[in-house]
């Protein structure tokens, strides 16, 4: 997926329509990298999702590594929320992503009021697990 957070931002305001803005949802998360079969588990899953949702994080090196992500869904309209995040918080060191307000950004593209609430819920959960994996990242360094 080569979408940075800002093009997202940009499309989203460009669309006029929900109903335009979840096909773009949807399109985003159909362009995800392949997710690894291995790590469809329980131990990459994220809790507090309704539909499934996995995630895995790769750390890189240093006091405030670099941590990118994969991530993937079983839903359609998730899968893109998964993108999204992934846009957001992929590839940018560990105190960026504890110190990024990831609900302002859900609320400047209004995902808070057009997601049910089982689905906002579960995009929490998603940047609940991937701060607390860059709050990890930081709190291990030696």
């Amino acid at each position: 997926m080569n979408e940075t957070i800002q093009s997202i931002i940009d499309d989203f305001a460009f669309l006029d329509e929900w109903e335009d803005r979840y096909r773009y949802v949807i399109e985003l998360g159909e362009a995800l990298a392949p997710f690894p079969e291995s790590a469809r588990d329980a131990e990459h899953k994220v809790p507090g999702c309704v539909s499934q949702v996995w995630l895995v994080s790769k750390r890189g090196e240093g006091s405030d590594p670099a941590i990118a992500f994969l991530g993937d869904s079983d839903a359609h309209i998730v899968r893109g929320l998964v993108a999204i995040m992934l846009a957001l918080f992929s590839g940018r060191p560990a105190s960026e992503i504890v110190e990024t307000d990831a609900e302002g950004l859900m609320r400047k593209l209004g995902l808070e009021e057009h997601l049910t609430p089982q689905r906002a819920n579960g995009l929490r959960s998603m940047i609940k697990r991937i701060k607390r994996d860059a709050q990890e990242a930081l709190t291990e360094r030696v």
